[in-house]
């Protein structure tokens, strides 16, 4: 499969679930999708990074290469905002996050969940990353109260849906 010609044919569950069922837990065939999201142009990254999101879910071993490469693009004001949230997503959704990269993870999830003008999904994925962290880092609940506290009264249906399952956990 030549996936820029697959991606460029169109955006649709149709292409995504070829891509997915072509790459399977296939390392090389994940690094060659991980390579267009480094490298291609806007809307072929946008594309690519919807099959992304499900493979990383379904394999999530395959990022582990990556999360050097992967966490910087979440600091690239220029990436689609499909890029982010299919990264956050995957962060969201795996077990668990290598510990090397707590740090990182973190600051950019307080930065997605204190900004009003971040994409809803984004801020909510942002929100449960913090949520699965929080276990190991006890420290950060009071300040994630405190956005959540904040930011309650006008959130979106999924952020407050993300941010009182936190609250019901976190307060004792």
């Amino acid at each position: 499969m030549n996936l820029i010609q697959t991606l460029e044919r169109e955006h649709s569950i149709t292409i995504t679930n070829e891509i997915i069922h072509w790459i399977g837990n296939n390392q090389q065939r994940f690094d060659a999708l991980m390579q267009i999201i480094y490298t291609a142009e806007y809307r072929i990254v946008q594309r690519a990074s919807w099959p992304l999101g499900y493979i990383a879910a379904n394999h999530p071993s395959l990022i582990n290469k990556h999360y050097d490469k992967m966490l910087s693009l979440l600091d690239q004001p220029n990436q689609p905002t499909a890029v982010r949230r299919n990264l956050l997503r995957i962060l969201d959704q795996i077990p668990e996050i290598k510990e090397a990269f707590h740090g990182t993870i973190m600051d950019a999830c307080f930065r997605y969940i204190e900004n009003p003008n971040e994409p809803i999904a984004v801020q909510a994925f942002a929100l449960g990353i913090l949520h699965k962290l929080s276990t190991q880092y006890p420290e950060i609940v009071p300040e994630i109260l405190s956005i959540i506290e904040i930011r309650l009264p006008e959130a979106s249906p999924a952020l407050k849906s993300k941010a009182k399952k936190f609250y019901k956990i976190a307060r004792f």
